[in-house]
């Protein structure tokens, strides 16, 4: 052996001894100064937020149930019938424009997320038997929708592991799903799971076509994951939801390898009161979320559609000052 390559066996052989796994967040309870690679170990005190402030929004939004931050508007649809996207307001939530998708079928829109070019409508929603064989992700051309003239494809899908379709209660399910992000070169779904409460992440190209989801990994999260959305360039994803009691909450990733979302941090902000059915979220700069709930009446609850706006500087802050 060369004197070159023992030098560099050597030298890799000691950046690889110097390099020191665990929690690398310093407001993380088991914070590791001398860590110097993030194993995703962290563990946090528990938190809760209120929601506020908190702003009405208008009627047509009662079941809003997506949400983006796009062209110095945040963007939202509902999800049954209304085949509408709506441009509000980022001050107050209130509807700055209505944008028609002529053509279309809003059978259960989801979710919304974006890129650069397009705009992604979820029209996945699966819970009233879990057996939809028509699960699509419409793809909207980002200019064409502002001349109003949108040029609208479609992501087909199923999932690689369903093989049952009979019929089945509503909210039943392990292959329901509201909410997915898009990546440089995928689609992620994030499924809201009634059975085991966890969420599973599957996989999809972001170009039009029809395809098998490949699952990825499955995170324990404790609740129905209803809403995400991905900060890529500082390696944030959030998801909202609530749980069985009527818990909502906020799950926050970050300081993960590449795509794997549930390698890092993961954190779980519990929000007050109860009662509220989050179903949309979105971030322009990884500290500020807006979240946005649909109409919720039911017996003696009676929550009206509304936006929220939080701050999760105390959180994240010191991640994203390092990144």
């Amino acid at each position: 052996m060369n004197r070159k390559i023992i030098f560099l066996f050597l030298f890799y052989s000691l950046f690889d001894y110097a390099q020191i796994s665990g929690c690398t967040d310093v407001y993380a309870k088991n914070y590791n100064p001398n860590a110097t690679q993030n194993d995703g170990s962290c563990i946090y005190k528990k938190e809760k937020i209120k929601l506020t402030p908190s702003f009405s929004l208008d009627k047509k939004l009662v079941e809003t149930s997506g949400l983006i931050h796009w062209n110095n508007r945040l963007w939202t649809h509902n999800d049954d019938t209304d085949t509408n996207l709506y441009a509000l307001d980022t001050i107050n939530g209130s509807i700055l424009e209505t944008y028609p998708l002529p053509n279309v079928i809003n059978k259960d829109w989801e979710e919304i997320a974006q890129d650069k070019d397009f705009i992604y409508i979820g029209d996945f929603g699966n819970n009233a038997a879990g057996r939809r064989t028509d699960l699509n992700i419409l793809r909207i051309e980002k200019n064409s929708l502002l001349v109003n003239n949108p040029v609208i494809e479609y992501i087909k899908f199923k999932y690689e592991d369903q093989e049952d379709f009979e019929f089945h209660f509503s909210n039943s399910t392990n292959f329901d799903c509201e909410a997915f992000v898009i990546t440089h070169d995928s689609i992620c779904l994030f499924t809201k799971e009634w059975k085991n409460k966890q969420t599973t992440m599957y996989l999809l190209p972001k170009v039009p076509g029809d395809y098998i989801a490949r699952r990825k990994q499955t995170y324990n999260i404790k609740g129905l994951v209803t809403g995400a959305t991905y900060f890529e360039s500082k390696k944030i994803v959030a998801l909202c939801g609530y749980t069985k009691t009527g818990r909502p909450f906020i799950n926050l990733f970050y300081d993960f390898q590449q795509d794997n979302f549930f390698s890092g941090n993961k954190r779980k902000i519990k929000l007050k009161p109860r009662f509220y059915q989050i179903e949309g979220i979105s971030t322009q700069d990884g500290l500020h979320y807006y979240i946005t709930n649909e109409h919720l009446n039911y017996i003696l609850i009676n929550h009206p559609q509304e936006m929220h706006v939080l701050d999760f500087s105390r959180y994240l802050k010191s991640y994203l000052k390092q990144k």
